[in-house]
């Protein structure tokens, strides 16, 4: 008898330590995960007139913008409004984020290679 009640009561104990899933608990387990955070992410991308594709060496979906100052003439990085100032065309580049190794003007107009991933 002695073990039984012993039993229950363990049993009793370790019910109490589970803690209860509120109404905004997801319920699977990752508190804040969003299952459909890439869908919100493509729709809110391509709206901006993006495109919502896989990009860098770890092939994560990107939203790729084409910038209002893509193809104009800068001399420094300061001159585009993504930062990015191609050396060689001396021209902002044509498209945001720019992978890959570039080089590039820095805010002081100084050529140097810059490489995203």
């Amino acid at each position: 008898m002695r073990r039984v009640l012993c039993g229950l009561l363990v049993c009793v104990s370790l019910a109490a330590c589970q803690g209860e899933e509120t109404e905004t608990s997801p319920g699977y387990g990752l508190e804040g995960f969003d299952p459909t955070a890439v869908e919100t992410q493509k729709t809110a991308c391509e709206a901006r007139g993006g495109t919502f594709q896989p990009g860098g060496l770890g092939g994560f979906m990107t939203c790729f913008e084409t910038p209002k100052d893509a193809g104009q003439r800068c001399t420094k990085s300061t001159d585009c409004s993504t930062g990015a100032c191609l050396a060689r065309s001396q021209s902002c580049a044509p498209i945001s984020p720019l992978f890959g190794c570039n080089e590039m003007l820095d805010a002081e107009g100084r050529r140097v290679s810059l490489c995203v991933d």
